[in-house]
């Protein structure tokens, strides 16, 4: 059967179900992040992206930062960025969000970029230098690098796995049949070569995630949850995806919450050390507990 993200004609929207609310944030620490998020104009991927779970996170001290400015230089069906030429890097770049970090008084750190592929390194330097910067003055703090495939490139990925962050993260977003069309400019074998290399070479921890409702099947989910453990990927995240805008890929189904619990018993029984799966979840969704 045609799925909706092979036939972009589609204009049939699938309402939202109303397992798919938004519970608004609250607590003191989140207030107390949040005045400071205002009064300092830091830039965290929990206020631009609005994600939902950003109440629960900020209270339990995590928080998502992204790095190498805000222009991608990918064009994939699902993603909310925008897609374009990038500005001139930002040397100091590393400082601000080190000095960020100090501010809100974060306890485990997530950092991310966009694909930078107009670099001659693709970013891996700065990222370096940031994952350097947060430890230098914030040695408390613990971190979590989601990072691009930077085309498969061993020496990229060889200067994030040397700074020795607690997880590495590369996202496999769907399944292998959809990639194409999800993803565009990326390619599903090259990114499980990715999280192989990651693990074989040295890294702490590594973790991928996977969106649903792009019209994958059920059986093309435990394949890739499959594909994700033999490459020893430690820990896996599974959400519901949902339509950035009308220019985006539309959503196929909107998944049940029993349907994902079956996903993760299915990743703990393969052997995760942990399986976040629910509607809600998003890659940075309980990102303090992976680096027990």
């Amino acid at each position: 059967m045609e799925s909706a993200v092979e036939n972009k004609s589609e204009t049939t929207r699938v309402a939202k179900p109303k397992w798919i609310r938004v519970t608004l944030p609250t607590g003191q620490k989140y207030k107390q992040l949040r005045s400071l998020v205002d009064t300092y104009n830091l830039n965290t991927i929990c206020t631009s992206g609005s994600c939902p779970n950003m109440g629960e996170c900020w209270g339990e001290g995590t928080a998502t930062f992204m790095i190498l400015g805000n222009i991608c230089t990918r064009s994939c069906g699902f993603c909310g960025v925008q897609t374009g030429r990038p500005e001139k890097v930002d040397y100091a770049e590393p400082e601000k969000v080190a000095r960020s970090i100090k501010v809100m008084g974060i306890k485990h750190a997530v950092l991310t970029s966009v694909d930078r592929d107009d670099l001659k390194d693709m970013g891996s330097i700065l990222w370096a230098e940031t994952i350097r910067a947060v430890r230098r003055m914030n040695p408390q703090t613990t971190m979590e690098t989601l990072i691009p495939d930077f085309q498969g490139i061993t020496e990229h990925l060889d200067r994030i796995i040397a700074v020795a962050p607690e997880v590495i993260s590369h996202n496999i977003e769907t399944v292998k049949r959809l990639t194409r069309s999800v993803r565009i400019q990326a390619k599903y074998e090259r990114s499980m070569e990715v999280l192989a290399y990651l693990k074989s070479a040295g890294a702490r921890r590594t973790k991928s995630g996977i969106m649903l409702g792009l019209g994958e099947t059920e059986e093309e989910v435990f394949q890739t949850l499959k594909d994700l453990r033999a490459v020893d990927v430690d820990v896996v995240t599974i959400g519901q995806y949902l339509q950035p805008s009308k220019k985006h890929l539309p959503v196929s189904s909107f998944i049940t919450p029993e349907q994902f619990k079956v996903y993760e018993t299915f990743g703990l029984e393969l052997g995760f050390r942990h399986v976040e799966s629910g509607p809600l979840v998003r890659s940075s969704y309980k990102a303090h507990k992976h680096i027990d």
